[in-house]
């Protein structure tokens, strides 16, 4: 079974409303336990980051863990800069299904997240593009690797695996 684009749609705009909403636990159920979370930075003004092991990156989760353990920073209080947790909406656009097999698809899509930093009472919005491989398992579509290439990355406050 191949994915078609009206349901690369549905997991991203689920993926999207679980941040939102700060429903991380079914938002880690999305993921796959060796999945790969990566944003990389910027080289120069034309050229990002290639290789996380040896370059900057902005974020870089290697397997699910890391990301559960994100979540219970932020959760927990000990990571100051989430709370309060920014208020933000997150906007997916241009999905295309770029190849699709029966275990495999290659999902690109646009998005802009907009935020609202409480504390600093400001707002702006980091925009860019996603890159997700989505691999079936248990007759599911699951995020096995996410590339974020953010095309602000001026950062004026906390950038987070909820805010991007």
């Amino acid at each position: 079974m191949t994915l078609n684009r009206a349901e690369a749609e549905d997991l991203l705009y689920r993926e999207a409303a679980l941040l939102d909403y700060g429903r991380w636990d079914e938002w880690l159920n999305l993921y796959t336990h060796d999945a790969i979370f990566w944003m990389p930075a910027w080289r120069d003004e034309e050229t990002l980051t290639a290789d996380p092991g040896v370059e900057l990156s902005l974020i870089y989760y290697e397997g699910r863990t890391g990301l559960e353990d994100r979540v219970v920073r932020a959760r927990s209080g000990q990571s100051v800069a989430s709370r309060p947790r920014p208020r933000c909406v997150h906007c997916i656009s241009n999905v295309v299904v770029s190849s699709s097999g029966a275990e495999v698809a290659d999902v690109t899509a646009s998005f802009v997240v907009h935020l609202h930093d409480v504390r600093a009472e400001r707002s702006h919005s980091f925009f860019g593009r996603y890159q997700h491989r989505l691999r079936m398992e248990s007759g599911a579509w699951r995020i096995a690797a996410k590339k974020i290439v953010l095309l602000n990355d001026t950062i004026p406050t906390v950038v987070d695996f909820y805010s991007i």
